[in-house]
């Protein structure tokens, strides 16, 4: 891990860390069983990224702690590579989820943490969690703007399991 772009390595699990933006959002996607395991396993098959428009390779699947994820995403004519690397993932009956960090090349610094919950109501929750800042010359030059796409993919992001569309085919 010692090419990661930041030193807090896991704070998405607990308090996050200052001189950082932050990021919190959930969203019900399903209820039951059926739909929380259908979503396990598309997130840890890296859809949840590719849905919302990402070109997405990991180095294993489905991706555990030290899986490299390198995605591209194209805006327009240009193409921004996206390189991160798992520094968590769990599975467990009722939760799971993973986060990733920024390696060099990306264009932000710090993490993201995405995590399903199969609460005792029955609804699963998709949550996001992340903390970040410009890590290239072109995130510290498009300051707002770079912000603003950030927040959207996230919004993207936790659409892509919503329930019923996330049982179609990644």
């Amino acid at each position: 891990m010692d090419d990661l772009t930041y030193a807090e390595v896991g704070a998405t699990g607990g308090a996050l860390p200052a001189g950082y933006d932050h990021t919190r959002l959930r969203r019900v996607i399903g209820h039951g069983r059926v739909d929380f395991d259908r979503a396990a396993d598309l997130l840890f098959a890296g859809a949840v990224q590719r849905r919302a428009g990402a070109e997405v390779r990991m180095s294993e699947t489905p991706l555990r702690a030290g899986t490299r994820v390198e995605m591209r995403l194209r805006l327009g004519p240009f193409v921004f590579p996206i390189p991160c690397l798992v520094v968590w993932a769990e599975r467990e009956i009722d939760a799971c989820g993973f986060a990733y960090g920024t390696l060099p090349g990306h264009p932000e610094r710090g993490e993201e943490r995405f995590e399903l919950r199969l609460d005792s109501s029955g609804d699963v929750v998709f949550t996001i969690t992340a903390f970040s800042r410009p890590g290239r010359w072109f995130t510290w030059l498009g300051g707002p703007v770079a912000r603003r796409f950030q927040a959207y993919m996230t919004r993207r992001y936790l659409a892509t399991l919503d329930s019923p569309g996330f049982t179609a085919p990644a």
